[in-house]
């Protein structure tokens, strides 16, 4: 193949130069570019917010419309990040057990339904990891913040003692844990867990 005789010595250069600077443009549009977020880890730890009837039955009745989480003042109840349903994600926002309950007042689908007392809810029951526990150290932040008087320190063995019967589930004690210690010890158990749902 004959070589191009006008081409010279300055063509190649700028050739080069041309091609140099499409490759830097290439790489800084790489290095720009957004990097796709990786798909959020769905958590299952949720709890359902107060009066939900069991978890089937929760799910044929909830049309996903959000009026609980409107009504939810403390802002505890969530929309799911999964199926569009409300939850409360105790460690970051427990259920406050709001005297007149609005969240189910504003559900209209009989998916929350109303309770005679505050001590009749279940949402769940708090489940303590010993081993994380620092209540023998002398932390007892969650059984002073628990509205139900579901915890309890025995002081013969310095451990902290949940009533399975007194729990509703509210997360407060799980939320305390979790601005105090490094780890948290104290996990609710949601009720379809519970139920084996």
């Amino acid at each position: 193949m004959a070589s191009n005789p006008s081409y010279g010595r300055r063509d190649f250069l700028k050739d080069s130069v041309m091609s140099v600077a499409k490759a830097a443009q290439e790489f800084s549009k790489q290095v720009d570019a957004v990097p796709e977020a990786p798909a959020p880890v769905l958590r299952t730890d949720w709890l359902r917010p107060p009066g939900a009837v069991e978890e089937v039955l929760f799910l044929d009745r909830c049309t996903k419309c959000g009026d609980c989480i409107k009504a939810c003042d403390p802002g505890a109840i969530v929309c799911h990040a999964g199926d569009g349903t409300p939850v409360i994600v105790a460690d970051q926002a427990p259920c406050l057990l709001c005297d007149d309950l609005p969240c189910i007042t504003a559900c209209s689908t009989d998916a929350l339904r109303p309770i005679d007392r505050i001590s009749d809810l279940r949402l769940g029951v708090a489940q303590v990891s010993q081993r994380l526990c620092t209540a023998g150290q002398g932390c007892h932040a969650c059984v002073s913040k628990c509205p139900v008087d579901a915890l309890s320190m025995d002081f013969s063995t310095m451990r902290l003692e949940v009533s399975a019967e007194g729990c509703v589930g509210c997360g407060m004690c799980e939320h305390i844990c979790n601005t105090v210690n490094d780890h948290v010890a104290i996990r609710v158990i949601p009720a379809r867990q519970l139920a084996g749902l």
